[in-house]
């Protein structure tokens, strides 16, 4: 039987607010008001902020700022390393409560959903969606912003639209006024390069982008700009899909060797071969890797896993390598190994992490700024085209996000 094929679907996506500061005031509450921001490294200058409570972000603490940044502009600033078990539970608590409503909720990440809401008996969405807000806030003591709107894309604007513990209705007829005066960079699904190619077609907000032809959008950047250009037009017809999170929930790769291995030295070599299967494919389904788990398969064919939980999302080959090797060391009984295998069994979305540095990556990072200071000088002296940036060809930018083009 089809329902409503010909209405508006009703979709929510709810966003939690500062999501792991919040759950380490559930776990803490004498840190609730407080400047509070979670990084890898407590130490000084070896840190990088992964979030921070919103009092925290009146004093300008931001996400990527360095630590020693960070307590520079907020002395009281209180620093705690991640737990990600904690927030992990605290996810699972979300996700249930959201499952109370529809059996049609789709993880984005641990702090993130869709939940399309279209079937269920009520007169007001936006009553449906106080309750969701109110109960997460009271009885998982967590904050959340929701959006709602006819379609995923829309959904999403409209959860960043009104932070923190906001709801937001957008519909259809309301995107000239609400979203369409938007920076072309706030649009979600658009990163730093592919603004870049925007602002070279005159493109400067989402509503510039609508009134453009669809056949010169997509001259200008393929198929991903035509499908920009239908959702600044308000056109997506993504359907909440539970299945979606777990399709690759787990990305593994594995080799049967053509010989029993039995020396450690033999096991890095193929490591190394796994470890770069293992990031192209995390590369293409564009997430990192929060643990790691290592299959062995002996000669008698005994087979064991063991894994390992990170504080830093990884996705290099050599990150992936060396996890690997260590675990095999750490667990190998010294018996011939006849598969062996590496999987990342639980990841997230690439723009969701944010990597904590250690001290030599720190190194590099202010290095990389000093560069860039420079660079902009030189520019600002002799002009734009002066110098070209070689770093602008990383993956990544100053910012932390990824281009998702």
């Amino acid at each position: 039987m089809v329902k409503n094929q010909n209405r508006s679907r009703i979709i929510f996506h709810v966003d939690m607010n500062s999501f792991y500061a919040s759950v380490e005031c559930v776990h803490n509450p004498s840190l609730k008001g407080k400047p509070l921001a979670i990084a890898g490294n407590v130490e000084e200058r070896k840190g990088i902020i992964v979030t921070s409570s919103y009092e925290a972000r009146a004093k300008g603490v931001r996400t990527t700022m360095p630590l020693w940044e960070a307590k520079r502009k907020c002395p009281e600033l209180i620093v705690l390393p991640p737990s990600f078990d904690r927030y992990r539970a605290a996810s699972k608590q979300l996700f249930d409560l959201l499952f109370e409503y529809s059996d049609l909720v789709e993880p984005v990440s641990i702090d993130e959903g869709y939940i399309d809401i279209s079937e269920t008996p009520s007169n007001s969405p936006l009553e449906i969606a106080k309750e969701i807000q109110f109960r997460l806030l009271n009885e998982l003591k967590l904050p959340s912003s929701i959006g709602i709107a006819p379609n995923k894309f829309l959904a999403k604007m409209a959860s960043d639209m009104k932070k923190p513990l906001g709801i937001t209705v957008l519909r259809k007829r309301e995107l000239p006024e609400k979203l369409w005066p938007m920076k072309i960079e706030e649009m979600h699904g658009v990163g730093s390069k592919t603004m870049g190619r925007f602002h070279e077609i005159n493109v400067f907000t989402i509503g510039d982008l609508a009134k453009k032809s669809e056949l010169e959008v997509k001259l200008s950047l393929g198929k991903n700009g035509e499908k920009l250009w239908n959702r600044a037009r308000g056109i997506d017809d993504r359907k909440v899909d539970p299945e979606a999170s777990n399709s690759f929930r787990t990305v593994g790769v594995s080799t049967t060797l053509p010989e029993d291995l039995i020396h450690s030295n033999e096991a890095k070599i193929v490591f190394d071969e796994l470890a770069n299967s293992l990031e192209a494919r995390l590369n293409r389904k564009n997430v990192v890797a929060i643990s790691i788990q290592l299959t062995i398969r002996y000669a008698d064919r005994k087979t064991i896993t063991r894994s390992e939980s990170l504080t830093n999302p990884v996705q290099k080959k050599t990150d992936l390598a060396a996890i690997a090797n260590r675990i095999f060391k750490g667990h190998w009984n010294g018996e011939p190994v006849r598969l062996l295998g590496i999987s990342a069994i639980q990841v997230i979305d690439k723009k969701n992490a944010v990597r904590q540095l250690d001290l030599f990556s720190y190194q590099q990072y202010s290095k990389d700024e000093q560069l860039v200071e420079t660079l902009d000088k030189i520019q600002r002296k002799y002009g734009k085209n002066s110098v070209q940036k070689g770093l602008e060809n990383k993956g990544d930018n100053r910012n932390g996000k990824k281009d998702q083009n």
